[in-house]
């Protein structure tokens, strides 16, 4: 057993590990952990297949952003565990449900997928040779001309997504104070700062 032989199996079993935990483990912090662990994992296949730009990506945007952001809000919010639990006794029949058609489809795609002895010859002629091509420069190459309008269309979709986001949090709510910053700006300081001349002895 070759070196990469042994890297591909040693991550990939980690990925598969990190994976079930984040979905078992009781502490949602610890789930957090064991998916930062997951990612990276798969960057670490990433590089066994010659992509060292996306496993990079994976390590810079999902481990270093999203990742640590997920650990943030997981650690400053106060979760009731009991709540969690009973929530989750009443949606597992429909979780289950939902895991069960999951996996009648990935039956139905596995088992349409015929092995062919051109596979390797076929995943290498999809890139250029390292010799000729960086691995970079034939990501943005094949993002920037044959799949550029998906591309785009992926960027609309996150960008609709983010302005739905705001939205939903900026709505008006009855008995929610909220910042107007105009006002503050215009407003008068004679009519904002009241002086009292406050003898001794006639303090509150």
């Amino acid at each position: 057993m070759g070196f990469a032989t042994f890297a591909f199996y040693m991550f990939s079993t980690v990925a598969v590990i990190s994976g079930f935990l984040v979905i078992f483990a009781r502490n949602p912090v610890h789930s957090v952990l064991w998916l930062i662990l997951a990612f990276f994992s798969a960057a670490g296949l990433f590089v066994l297949l010659g992509a060292e730009f996306v496993a990079m990506l994976m390590l810079i945007v999902y481990v270093g952003a999203v990742a640590v952001l997920f650990l943030f809000v997981v650690m400053m919010l106060d979760v009731d565990f009991a709540e969690l639990k009973a929530g989750m006794a009443k949606y597992l029949p429909v979780g289950l449900l939902i895991g069960l058609v999951l996996l009648i489809q990935l039956g139905f795609a596995f088992g349409a997928w015929e092995v062919t002895d051109e596979m390797l010859s076929m995943r290498q002629a999809v890139t250029p040779a390292p010799e000729v091509t960086e691995n970079t420069a034939a990501l943005g190459m094949l993002l920037y001309t044959r799949y550029v309008f998906l591309f785009q269309v992926a960027g609309l979709i996150l960008l609709v997504a983010m302005i739905g986001a705001i939205v939903l949090t900026l709505r008006h709510r009855e008995g929610v104070k909220r910042q107007s910053v105009v006002s503050q700006m215009y407003r008068d300081p004679k009519e904002a700062v009241e002086l009292l001349d406050i003898k001794p002895g006639q303090g509150a």
